[in-house]
């Protein structure tokens, strides 16, 4: 006779269990820059944020056991927003540098950035940067990539173009044999309006890394670093890697 209320006391009982465990759920407050494709921006269809980063950072804090609260803010005010602790976290392609690792923690780095060669993709005459002798190559006006060229080719013809679509036309029509720009801005090329007619090829140049960024002290920085090293061990970064950016660098794998 007494068994209903022992089942609704077991019931009430696991409900209580559910309700406790969720309590314990920690959400970081989370912040990045809209603008920073395709590590970052906004899919106008969902109105949520998507990109490289995004996924990265749903990916460690799955591992981790922490959920994010995701805002937007102008670059320039990400590294402030973490030092004070407006944020827990944050992730916008940030460079690594010892000015910032004196203000917040960053993880190990995430994304080797730098320099790479982009070219058609039926040829096989250009396979790094020594093979750009005597080419003709296409870059940004002002950019890292133009300086990279100009001082460590002496044989090559070198046309700086206003923006990166001016150099990728130059290149699928013919008028540049190649184009030299940041890595992460020609991969993502390559793998959506390039897709089939060009190809990353050859290391990464003038390297930098990116890290996420922890307050000081933060308890997470190292249960995101085993995440980190966990998804590069089995394989899941490189999947999101590839859903990006094309094929990951063997010198980064």
């Amino acid at each position: 006779m007494r068994r209903p209320h022992l089942l609704a006391s077991l019931s009430g009982l696991a409900a209580a269990t559910l309700l406790a465990g969720t309590a314990q759920a920690v959400t970081l407050k989370a912040a990045t820059d809209p603008s920073f494709v395709p590590f970052e921006m906004l899919d106008q269809d969902s109105g949520e944020m998507v990109g490289f980063d995004i996924d990265i950072l749903n990916a460690i804090g799955k591992r981790a056991g922490f959920d994010i609260d995701l805002k937007t803010m102008d670059f320039n005010g990400i590294i402030p927003a973490v030092q004070t602790g407006s944020v827990d976290v944050a992730i916008a392609g940030i460079t690594i540098t010892d000015a910032r690792e004196k203000i917040v923690d960053f993880t190990q780095p995430y994304y080797d950035s730098g320099l790479r060669v982009l070219t058609s993709s039926n040829t096989t005459a250009i396979e790094d940067f020594d093979d750009l002798e005597g080419k003709k190559i296409g870059t940004k006006i002002g950019s890292t990539s133009y300086d990279y060229l100009k001082a460590n080719l002496d044989d090559a013809t070198v046309t700086p173009y206003p923006g990166s679509s001016d150099m990728y036309m130059a290149l699928m029509s013919g008028s540049v044999d190649a184009v030299f720009y940041d890595a992460p801005n020609v991969g993502y090329f390559a793998k959506t309006k390039g897709n089939g007619r060009v190809k990353t090829v050859g290391p990464l140049y003038e390297g930098q890394q990116y890290g996420i960024a922890f307050r000081q002290g933060s308890e997470w920085t190292e249960a995101a670093n085993e995440a980190l090293a966990e998804m590069k061990t089995d394989g899941s970064y490189a999947e999101i890697y590839q859903k990006w950016f094309g094929e990951l660098p063997a010198d980064s794998q």
